[in-house]
């Protein structure tokens, strides 16, 4: 290579580098200022909602599905054979004991009870004729007694057809709702062909099974509630109106019955429930807000505000720390903190899931939830 070119390319390197040099040394200063403007640089605290965890007492209970059952529920069907004559009923209605449901045709049965209550009011005259010849000494004892057993079998036919002529005005046993029909205009019904249903719904029979432990806890008249999703938020009250004598041989469980107040005729026969069994007996509990717990596979925890001493300005701030508990029991919008917490603690009660360990935190309250034992949302 010739001399001319190696001082050509020494000459374009010494360019390169008296440009390039200053350029790198002033990057170099401004990556500096900023990683010292970034190790000084304070971030704003998070403002946070938080509240004490608190030792209350909370009421035992125990829970179990239940399923519900009517007080009184039955298929009206047809007691003897016969043509419906006229229907009084509409399917769903509600009805009292001794309404008319159906009545079947009786033309028959009538006309049969004119021609033995004519019968019977001869044979009553021939027995009153027979008393006063008796008495008079002109007939037999015999006659008399023929009288009357003539007179006895006229009434008792009477009654007879009076009695299917009832059975054939079908009415309502008693208080309830009724289903669907069964049955239309003119249709001819065999002894036992159903009608409709019957079912009193209010009050409404729940029943559910407990251990065999737990018997010695119940008695008769304790107070029971129940949840359904038929009605979301709304809770049943009643109490327990049988408990049953034997153990199931098989689950080693008790049966129990309770009576629900249903005035609404929200609860159907058939429907299932959650059963709370209220008990006298009261658990202490250390609660907060169930928001406040962070749920995660690998254990439950709760962010606690610590006051921290700030080293450079010797300002107390207020510090998050992660503390990992052990839930219990819920009520309302509140759980039970069995282990992890003290008294006192002050615990974030709103968007734990976005915080971490060491963030420096502002409380306030503002628009904190109203955290309540027995929540009832409103119907938006």
């Amino acid at each position: 290579m010739s001399r001319k070119v190696l001082f050509f390319i020494a000459g374009l390197i010494a360019s390169v580098l008296l440009i390039a040099g200053p350029l790198m040394f002033i990057k170099k200063r401004q990556f500096e200022t900023m990683m010292a403007a970034g190790a000084s640089m304070v971030m704003p605290p998070t403002t946070v909602t938080a509240s004490p965890a608190r030792s209350e007492s909370w009421g035992d209970s125990i829970s179990a599905p239940g399923s519900l059952e009517a007080v009184q529920g039955v298929t009206v069907a047809a007691e003897v054979p016969g043509k419906v004559a006229k229907i009084t009923f509409e399917a769903g209605a509600a009805v009292q004991a001794g309404d008319l449901l159906i009545q079947l045709d009786t033309a028959t049965e009538e006309a049969q009870l004119r021609a033995v209550e004519a019968t019977a009011a001869l044979a009553q005259a021939n027995l009153v004729r027979a008393r006063d010849l008796r008495q008079s000494g002109t007939n037999s004892p015999a006659d008399l007694d023929a009288a009357d057993a003539q007179a006895k079998q006229a009434l008792a036919q009477a009654e007879s057809i009076r009695t299917v002529i009832a059975k054939k005005t079908i009415r309502a046993p008693f208080a309830g709702r009724l289903g669907l029909r069964y049955v239309n205009q003119g249709q001819i019904l065999r002894e036992g062909d159903p009608i409709a249903t019957l079912q009193t719904l209010d009050p409404i029979y729940v029943n559910f099974s407990l251990p065999q432990q737990r018997l010695a806890q119940l008695t008769r008249g304790s107070g029971v509630r129940l949840t359904s999703d038929v009605a979301p938020g709304e809770i049943f009250p009643g109490e327990i109106n049988a408990i049953s004598p034997a153990v199931d041989a098989a689950t080693r469980n008790i049966r129990v019955q309770a009576t629900l107040a249903n005035q609404a005729e929200k609860l159907r026969p058939g429907m299932y429930g959650t059963v709370e069994i209220m008990l006298p007996t009261r658990i202490p509990a250390l609660v907060i807000p169930v928001t406040s717990v962070l749920y995660a596979p690998y254990g439950d925890s709760v962010f606690v505000v610590n006051e921290q001493k700030d080293e450079k300005t010797g300002k107390v701030q207020q510090v998050l720390r992660q503390q990992f508990v052990r839930i219990g029991g819920a009520r309302g919008d509140f759980v039970n903190v069995v282990e992890g917490l003290k008294e006192g603690d002050i615990v974030v009660t709103s968007g734990v899931f976005k915080l971490r360990p060491g963030t420096h935190v502002v409380i306030d309250n503002a628009l904190a939830m109203d955290a309540q034992l027995a929540p009832k949302p409103k119907n938006t």
